[in-house]
């Protein structure tokens, strides 16, 4: 999970992209970056949050109306400036490139590059590498030429074989943007749309139209954009320099997008493959207690608080379906960043008390259910549970917006090992026992899809919820490519 975002507009567009990598900041708190290009490619990245990163020196600097930006949550690679995106290739023509998502066969796709392409990669991420495939396919396909000399149509041909290709090679979840020098921006998404990605348009006053792509619509408004639709699976998206549009799509396979999206990573105010975010997690909240009446029908809490802030809209619905009163018995320090994107374990635990203080009042001689939007690692919902009793309730019930995390996600959310995740080794009551609650309760599964795929025009056949089960989008499309072979 990490922020992109890409600009072509009439103006310089360095201070639009701040401005929507802060907003994408949720998305990424380890690093960003922004490349912009007018003759050349202008560069400035670190790490840390965007705000620490760039000064008015550097946006100075930042010259150019293209340009593409990126918030880090490293899925792979190492925490180090090598790693920061965007990352840029000078052969062919010179291309920028910063991706959401993970790829699977990494190794085999490394060996790939530097092997049998002859291509340098200077790190160990997956980006890197993915930027060099590429730019291998296009300079196959375009020659040794200049690539502005070729006809925007032609280029556009060029473009589309080689993400074809691209796609063709890699397993996993690519939401990707494309500076490309002298010739404009790409987007592009993998074939499953495993990962989000927006497309807006604004308006000026002459007639022109400015252009933006980004993991979430939540800078549109702000920044003067309208939004106009998603980037469709295997969609590339391409505004040439004269900004002319150019799409097409890649054969569609089922449109499988990260279920995990709606439970915690996404802002609330973002529309995602036409769903509200919002709205999904009312419906998780109503399902949730639905669940709950279903599961301890004699039982009601006195009061329902959330764990701050992702599962604050899932505990309001829950408590109104309930007819109990909810209350934020547990505040929040806005400055505390989000501790499931922690570098570590340690640093998880210990911010939870940092960023989290009971407030005594809501929580003293009653019977409080917290609600929060997961259970992953289970070292946050314990921590929440041993305050909520230390501030004196009778008893503390907990409930999980999001099914039992099972398994790692090798799309993009850094859970790398199934010994991580309470919900691998544990059963239910054992979690219980762990946490120190007096019940607990989990979404189920089915209750969790309806609630995203209920209402909207999206089309989704059915969420990625491959860290919920262990049933894998890749190794679904190994078996029918296996099929079709014999």
């Amino acid at each position: 999970m990490c922020g992109i975002v890409g600009i072509y507009a009439h103006n310089p567009v360095a201070p639009d992209l701040y401005d929507s990598m802060i907003q994408l900041q949720h998305r990424g708190q380890d690093a960003a970056g922004i490349i912009t290009c007018n003759e050349r490619f202008h560069v400035k990245k670190g790490m840390g949050l965007v705000q620490d990163i760039f000064e008015q020196r550097h946006m100075e600097r930042l010259k150019g109306t293209i340009g593409i930006g990126h918030t880090r949550y490293p899925t792979s690679g190492a925490h180090s400036n090598d790693e920061v995106q965007p990352l840029w290739t000078s052969v062919p023509n010179g291309i920028a490139f910063a991706h959401n998502g993970n790829v699977v066969n990494y190794q085999e796709m490394r060996q790939e590059v530097q092997e049998n392409r002859k291509r340098y990669l200077n790190s160990h991420s997956d980006s890197e590498m993915l930027l060099q495939l590429f730019a291998d396919e296009l300079h196959r396909r375009i020659g040794a030429g200049p690539a502005s000399a070729l006809p925007d149509r032609a280029f556009f041909e060029a473009l589309f074989s080689s993400t074809a290709e691209l796609f063709y090679r890699i397993a996993g979840a690519v939401s990707a943007v494309m500076l490309i020098k002298d010739r404009g921006l790409l987007a592009m998404r993998d074939p499953h749309g495993l990962r989000p990605l927006v497309y807006g348009q604004r308006d000026l006053p002459d007639g022109g139209v400015d252009h933006i792509f980004a993991s979430e619509d939540t800078m549109f408004y702000m920044l003067g954009y309208r939004r106009v639709r998603d980037v469709l699976p295997g969609e590339i998206i391409y505004i040439a320099s004269d900004r002319q549009i150019y799409t097409r799509r890649l054969a569609p396979r089922a449109f499988t997008p990260c279920i995990f999206e709606y439970v915690y990573f996404a802002r609330p105010d973002a529309m995602l493959n036409n769903v509200n975010v919002y709205r999904s997690r009312l419906r998780m909240g109503e399902n949730l207690g639905k669940a709950w009446k279903e599961t301890f029908p004699g039982v009601r809490p006195d009061v329902i608080i959330p764990a701050p802030a992702t599962a604050n809209t899932v505990a309001l619905s829950m408590a109104r379906e309930l007819g109990v009163n909810y209350s934020e018995g547990l505040y929040k320090n806005p400055f505390i960043g989000r501790t499931f994107i922690m570098p570590n374990q340690e640093r998880r635990r210990q911010s939870v008390r940092y960023k989290l203080s009971p407030q005594e009042l809501e929580l003293r001689n009653k019977d409080v259910l917290i609600v929060d939007d997961s259970i992953v690692r289970g070292t946050t919902s314990k921590e929440i549970v041993q305050m909520v009793r230390e501030f004196g309730a009778r008893r503390v019930y907990f409930a999980s917006a999001c099914p039992p995390v099972t398994h790692p996600c090798y799309y993009g959310v850094d859970i790398p090992t199934r010994e991580e995740l309470i919900a691998s080794t544990l059963g239910e009551e054992e979690i219980r026992d762990y946490l120190g609650a007096d019940l607990l309760l989990y979404q189920p599964l089915d209750y969790l899809v309806e609630a995203v795929t209920r209402k909207g025009d999206h089309h989704i056949d059915t969420p990625c919820t491959a860290c919920l089960g262990g049933v894998y989008i890749h190794r679904q499309d190994q078996e029918e490519m296996k099929r079709c072979v014999s």
